[in-house]
């Protein structure tokens, strides 16, 4: 017998070299939303893109990623 289980999804952000894990606020939100809703917290998040999902310790991680360049 064959069981499929929906994974947990986690949310990483990288916030001035500190990594912080965000939990799922609504499962049945897509990964654009839950960016959007985190990004009152985290202003840093409205510029933000999201790298693809990696399955790890059970749990599908997304990367929160800023895209902010330096000066030079």
């Amino acid at each position: 017998m064959l069981l499929a289980t929906q994974l947990d999804r986690v949310f990483i952000l990288n916030d001035k070299g500190q990594e912080i894990t965000l939990s799922d606020p609504e499962p049945k939100w897509s990964v654009q939303v839950v960016l959007n809703f985190y990004s009152n917290t985290y202003p840093i998040l409205t510029t933000a893109k999201i790298s693809a999902p990696i399955i790890k310790d059970d749990k599908v991680e997304y990367r929160f990623e800023s895209v902010m360049g330096t000066k030079g």
